[in-house]
C-alpha cells in the first residue's frame, strides 16, 4: 500500500503520528493536498482543520491554529503552537472564546491590541468552522 508517514505536533504534545494516504490542510494560498511522494516543500499554513485519510480507510481530524508545514516525500510534519484532536473540539467553550475576543477587540484601546483581538477572532471562527466539518463528518 501507498503511503505517508503523518506527523501532527503542538507546543504540547504529539497530537497524531502514523501511516496516510492523503492530507488536506489550509494553506497560506489556499487548500493543500498532499500524497505519497509528494514534492518537497515548507510552508506556513492558516488556522483550520487538517484531515487525514489514514491508511485503514477513516478519517482523523484536527484543528491547527496556523503553523509550519513540512512535506518530503515520505514524510509530512505539521507543527502548531496549538493543534488540538477534532473529537476534542468543545463547541461552548470556543464560542465562549469568540465573544471574549470580539469584546476585546471592541475595548481595543490601540492598534497592538485590536491586531491580537483580530487574529484571536479569526483562529476562533477556523476553530468553529473547523468543529462543524467535523461533526458533519461523524
Amino acid at each position: 500500500m501507498n503511503t505517508i508517514h503523518v506527523d501532527v505536533v503542538s507546543a504540547e504534545e504529539s497530537i497524531f503520528s502514523g501511516e496516510a494516504k492523503f492530507v488536506a490542510l489550509p494553506g497560506e494560498a489556499g487548500e493543500l493536498g498532499i500524497y505519497p511522494r509528494h514534492t518537497p516543500l515548507i510552508t506556513r499554513i492558516k488556522a483550520g482543520s487538517v484531515r487525514i485519510e489514514k491508511a485503514d480507510g477513516t478519517e482523523e481530524f484536527v484543528f491547527v491554529a496556523g503553523g509550519i508545514l513540512e512535506v518530503q516525500p515520505n514524510c509530512v510534519t505539521v507543527m502548531s503552537d496549538t493543534a488540538i484532536r477534532g473529537k476534542d473540539l468543545d463547541d461552548e467553550k470556543a464560542n465562549a472564546a469568540r465573544a471574549a475576543a470580539e469584546e476585546a477587540l471592541k475595548n481595543a484601546k490601540s492598534e497592538i491590541d485590536m491586531a491580537r483581538a483580530t487574529s484571536e477572532l479569526a483562529i476562533m471562527a477556523a476553530q468553529i468552522a473547523a468543529l462543524r466539518k467535523y461533526r458533519q463528518r461523524k
